[in-house]
């Protein structure tokens, strides 16, 4: 089985370059992927036939299994008995998760209609949670407008040591970071007009 491009891209490109910038020593300093999850929750009155649909769908979109989750317990006003369906949960490793990740950065995202980019926020962990809205945005669900958008978390589980080197390893794997404002640089040009408004009023 062949090395998957992104792995590959990884340990040729971006561990030297992260060892340069960070310094970090040992190679097992260097931050990585460890796990990707994607989850999608959905009513507990969904009917079966649908919650087939979301499994194959998100099992599709992950090139592995799809497993139902159950609520762990009762909560009456929502209707909810403990065993019920109540979402759809994949864990990808290794290669399957590099893959994943290809799939999602150079073909899913980028072919959003006005994509501008993604949140650059993460948990403070050094991971990054993804929300999508549609996921007829990966061709694998063969979208054709009758069915149902299914909206989904892909949470990105790193073991970076904080949020800065999370961000960096995902910036270099290629994830599309919204560009930033520059706030500081607005507010230095705002001060000048204001002493002009000053001065002129005195």
């Amino acid at each position: 089985m062949s090395t998957p491009y992104l792995k590959k891209y990884y340990e040729e490109q971006i561990v030297p370059e992260l060892r340069k910038s960070r310094g970090y020593k040992n190679i097992h300093e260097v931050p990585r992927v460890t796990k990707v999850v994607l989850n999608s929750g959905f009513s507990a009155t969904l009917d079966k036939k649908q919650i087939e649909e979301v499994v194959k769908d998100l099992s599709s979109i992950a090139g592995q299994r799809a497993v139902i989750t159950k609520a762990k317990k009762s909560v009456s006003n929502f209707k909810l008995r403990e065993g019920m369906p109540i979402g759809v949960k994949v864990t990808l490793r290794g290669a399957k998760m590099y893959e994943f990740l290809i799939r999602l950065i150079a073909v899913a995202l980028p072919g959003i209609r006005d994509f501008r980019g993604v949140p650059d926020k993460l948990d403070g962990q050094g991971n990054y949670t993804l929300g999508i809205a549609d996921h007829t945005i990966f061709p694998e669900t063969h979208g054709d407008g009758t069915r149902h958008a299914v909206g989904l978390d892909v949470v990105i589980v790193t073991s970076a040591g904080n949020d800065d080197e999370g961000r960096e390893l995902l910036r270099l794997m290629g994830m599309p970071f919204r560009k930033r404002v520059v706030r500081a640089e607005a507010a230095k040009e705002a001060v000048p007009a204001e002493a002009e408004a000053e001065t002129a009023n005195a």
